[in-house]
């Protein structure tokens, strides 16, 4: 997935929002689909921590 390699580089470029009431937490839109990750800067790591398919239900666990 071309996305999680620019993630590599920047994991802020593209159409990426924070999650809700979750400070370390992202979302990026790929296409239908979703990539979650958080962030710590401190460790300079981005974590994956799903990837979905955008549905209506997407979003319900987050």
């Amino acid at each position: 997935m071309k996305a999680l390699g620019e993630m590599q580089r920047n994991p802020f470029t593209g159409d990426v929002a924070r999650l809700k009431d979750q400070p370390s937490a992202f979302r990026r839109r790929v296409g239908d689909w979703r990539v979650f990750f958080d962030v710590h800067p401190d460790a300079r790591l981005v974590e994956v921590t799903a990837i979905a398919r955008r549905t209506t239900t997407t979003y319900r666990k987050r």
